[in-house]
């Protein structure tokens, strides 16, 4: 009984969720549950709200109505509870964002000895063994401006692993790489992907996600427009703005 529970066990769970910029009403009414070990990719074009979506998950981004939960967790203005959930909400950027002036070791251990209390040492030991992972561990004493952008996108996932997150968010993480490093990082998320982490992957990769992707979401001008498992979504979309946007995007 245990396990089939935690196989449904609702991670986040967002109710009527609205977001405004000013005048701009940027997500409209958005419902989404997202359960554990479930791997959703949002795809959609510029400007749809996908990346704003995912931003307000671990409050990068302040909606003004409706309710986000992570983990049973409300979110809100309340900044102990913020703490708690952002160390169990990973977060890749399209800017890999890492910091210019620590070497790559430091960039992985930072955040585990000040925001979980790590010993330097464990922390360390930890570093090396998702830099493994991400299959860069010889790099790890560089700094991030000696290394290619494929490889600092594979640092900025080993960091964020090394936080040991229970969700990870991914915000367009190949669109800033030159073709030929697109693959080694879908390769890592493809991996990631199997250890049974919960993800949810903002990308213009349609491989990846029918590859990876237990549900895909489309969205435009900042509402969810339809989600289904790959193969469907893809062979069989119910919407003409879904079926416009795969024309243009699988079109190429």
């Amino acid at each position: 009984m245990a396990k089939s529970e935690k196989k449904t066990k609702v991670v986040i769970r967002i109710e009527d969720m609205h977001k405004w910029y000013g005048q701009f009403h940027a997500l409209k009414a958005i419902n989404l549950e997202v359960t554990q070990g479930e791997r959703i990719v949002i795809c959609g074009p510029s400007g749809s709200g996908k990346s704003t979506l995912i931003r307000c998950i671990n409050r990068l981004e302040v909606h003004q109505r409706g309710i986000i939960s992570i983990n049973g967790t409300e979110l809100s203005g309340d900044l102990k509870k913020l703490e708690t959930i952002r160390s169990d909400v990973g977060m890749v950027f399209q800017s890999f964002n890492l910091f210019p002036h620590l070497t790559v070791l430091e960039n992985c251990t930072l955040a585990p000895i000040w925001v979980r209390k790590l010993p330097k040492r464990e922390a360390e030991e930890l570093a090396v063994e998702y830099l493994t992972r991400v299959k860069i561990p010889e790099q790890a004493l560089k700094y991030p401006g000696q290394l290619s952008g494929g490889q600092q996108q594979r640092v900025a996932i080993a960091r964020s692993l090394c936080m040991q997150p229970k969700i990870m968010l991914f915000d367009e993480p190949t669109s800033a790489l030159d073709p030929e490093m697109i693959k080694e990082v879908l390769d890592v998320m493809i991996e990631l992907a199997e250890t049974g982490m919960t993800m949810l992957v903002v990308t213009h990769e349609m491989g990846f996600a029918s590859k990876v992707a237990d549900r895909v979401i489309f969205m435009d001008e900042g509402q969810i427009i339809e989600q289904n498992k790959p193969e469907t979504f893809f062979n069989n979309p119910q919407s003409d703005r879904t079926k416009l946007f795969l024309s243009q995007i699988l079109g190429h």
